[in-house]
């Protein structure tokens, strides 16, 4: 993708296959891992809240049945005694300090008597954390789990006991437990896309050969997949390149007959051309063989001499414009050449015997005045195809219409028959880009294919102006080459 434009870059429909399917199967797990440890925490945390609800509980119950006899007879020591036993019974909950207040709120004794002196009222902001109604209070932030549990006798409540208890242990457990499960689904996650990956390379590669060989076919002629390469493959991808095959053999030998009926058709219109100028040369032929019979007779005459030589130059200047007109256009330059207004000027030469088969009026408009820096042969070639197809199209008597310009720059050419106009196929054909690759269906349009096909090598374009009963306009637009223009400056 580095080629691509950034924009499409960040759109996920335009990255390769290769690409979207490990990202997905690293989604879905992901996601996956993401549900899994989240419950596995949630589960973890339930199971250690129970556990020290259940541990605590104990320990108040403990702690309460051996406390109440002392807080009600107000035994200072023996609940000194209590807290120094109940500290090693359950040294698992990490009791950090035990308070036991009598009825009026002060502490009778505590497990750190430094901190919390017999016979004071403990600090509002530590009986902040205890609230009333509720036995255990955790708080993650502090790591730390707050006891309370009255002292009732007879119906009365003649104390309490507060207590601090450390749950850092627990907290490291969940943080542990975390740790362990997003290293191991990144792990998983990782060698998942990369076996994802692997396995999509391996599938994609019947594509590839696809692509390459499509590829190729677009840059000339196509080749087929090989046999040994063809029965590797599975059955689906087997059927594929065998169809594929078959299509770019039947490709293959179009292109080859197209070639041939293409060379046909050069061959019939040159023996058209060749007929219309034997006719034009033995017409001058004529005249010029009559100036001599004259020259012979009466040579003496100046008179005589001076129309003979007349009507021989005359003569021989129009046998050289005809053939210097053919040779301009079925000679192949050594390197592409500018069109001249000349260029365009003898088409009506070679033209001209066509149109004078059918008694067709030629109008000719050339506008061009200066060079245009397109390639004059291709150009020649395919106007001069145009004019033969509007006069086979015109009827008797009719007329055909050549303009030539210049427009914003390009070469614009205008060819108009009086014939019955064009069939849809055959415009659809003239104006749709690449068409001229591959020749029309019927064998009456290859005129109209060498001229598609000139007009594609030469990036120009065919326009129908105008296709109806009362005839038909076909533009030729051709655009001068930006590297001939920077030439020519």
């Amino acid at each position: 993708m580095s080629g691509a434009n950034p924009v499409s870059r960040l759109n996920p429909m335009t990255w390769p296959l290769s690409f979207k399917v490990p990202l997905l199967v690293a989604v879905l797990m992901f996601t996956v891992s993401a549900i899994i440890t989240n419950r596995v925490l949630a589960r973890l945390e339930e199971n250690q809240e129970q556990h020290l609800q259940q541990l605590a509980s104990a320990y108040l119950d403990g702690l309460s049945a051996s406390l109440i006899p002392s807080v009600f007879r107000g035994d200072v020591w023996e609940v000194f005694d209590t807290l120094d036993r109940s500290r090693e019974r359950y040294r698992g909950l990490n009791v950090r300090w035990t308070i036991v207040t009598n009825a009026e709120g002060k502490i009778l004794a505590a497990s750190d008597p430094a901190k919390f002196p017999s016979d004071t009222v403990a600090e509002k902001e530590v009986l902040a954390h205890f609230t009333a109604g509720r036995e255990v209070i955790l708080n993650e932030d502090k790591a730390t789990a707050f006891l309370l549990r009255p002292l009732p006798y007879q119906d009365r409540e003649i104390g309490k006991i507060y207590a601090e208890a450390d749950i850092g242990a627990l907290l490291q457990e969940r943080s542990d437990v975390l740790r362990t499960l997003l290293l191991t689904n990144l792990l998983l996650t990782f060698v998942l896309a990369i076996v994802g990956y692997l396995a999509v390379l391996r599938m994609m590669r019947p594509v590839r050969i696809m692509s390459l060989h499509l590829d190729q076919a677009s840059q000339g002629k196509i080749n087929l997949i090989p046999d040994s390469i063809v029965m590797r493959q599975s059955s689906e991808f087997r059927r594929l390149f065998g169809r594929y095959n078959v299509l770019s053999q039947a490709v293959n030998e179009r292109e080859f007959l197209a070639v041939q009926l293409a060379e046909e058709e050069k061959v019939a219109s040159l023996g058209r051309l060749a007929s219309g100028m034997a006719h034009e040369i033995n017409n001058p032929l004529g005249g010029m063989f009559n100036a001599l019979d004259a020259l012979k007779k009466h040579g003496t005459r100046e008179q005589v001499r001076a129309t003979s030589i007349r009507l021989l130059e005359h003569g021989l200047t129009g046998i050289r414009d005809l053939v210097r007109s053919t040779l301009a256009s079925y000679r192949a330059d050594q390197r592409p050449r500018d069109l001249t207004m000349v260029d365009l000027d003898d088409l009506r030469l070679l033209v001209k015997p066509e149109a004078k088969r059918k008694r067709l009026n030629l109008e000719w408009t050339n506008e061009i005045t200066e060079a245009v820096h397109v390639p004059a042969v291709p150009v020649r070639d395919a106007v001069l195809n145009l004019l033969l197809n509007a006069c086979a199209s015109s009827a008797e008597d009719g007329s055909v219409k050549f303009h030539a310009r210049i427009e914003s720059g390009a070469l614009v050419v205008d060819v108009s028959d009086q014939g019955g106009g064009l069939p849809a196929h055959i415009r659809e054909y003239l104006e749709r880009n690449g068409a001229g690759s591959v020749p029309l269906d019927k064998r009456s349009g290859l005129g109209l294919w060498i001229v598609k096909r000139l007009c594609d090598e030469m990036n120009g374009k065919l326009i129908v102006v105008k296709s109806s009963a009362s005839g038909t306009t076909i533009r030729l637009v051709v655009q001068p080459k930006l590297a001939e223009l920077e030439d020519a400056a």
